[in-house]
């Protein structure tokens, strides 16, 4: 699905829309190039999903969980993690992360880790967004757990494009 946020007050609320249709266990791969959204998306989720604390980019940190009333936000920037062997990035936490099921989890720059990735998410819970500039806005790919997509449609209509 297509959909397009003309600015980040845009993006940010359709993050939080899409925060609805998020089940704990989810995880969500954000990809897009520097200075695309994928923070500012996050923000919108995790508001949506009721987190009280503030959400930035977790770069130097790797990850940030954030507390809310759905599920734990467990927000992973993969960006530096590019390259590491699987005990380095078993170290880092990446095997914790994936093994969280009772959280909401979120990864920026997913084309980092593509093994984890692949053992890792399932279909039947991955949602896959791609963001890309287009301007001033931002376009968005959003392929959801085939489960759900079906109910996305009609509710996204605001951003539809």
């Amino acid at each position: 699905m297509s959909l397009l946020a003309r600015d980040a007050a845009s993006m940010q609320a359709l993050g939080e829309h899409l925060a609805g249709f998020l089940q704990a266990g989810d995880i969500l791969l954000l990809a897009g190039e520097l200075g695309a959204g994928k923070t500012t998306l996050a923000q919108g989720l995790a508001r949506g999903l009721g987190a009280a604390s503030v959400v930035t980019s977790p770069t130097f940190v790797l990850l940030i969980e954030h507390e809310s009333r759905l599920a734990p936000l467990l927000h992973l920037d993969a960006y530096r993690l590019e390259g590491l062997s699987y005990e380095e990035a078993r170290q880092a936490g990446l095997e914790e992360f994936f093994a969280r099921r009772d959280a909401v989890r979120l990864i920026e720059w997913p084309s980092m880790i593509p093994d984890w990735v692949a053992a890792f998410c399932a279909p039947d819970s991955t949602w896959r967004i791609a963001i890309e500039h287009e301007g001033a806005a931002r376009r968005l790919q959003v392929l959801a757990p085939p489960a759900r997509e079906p109910s996305l449609p009609n509710s996204l209509q605001e951003w539809s494009a």
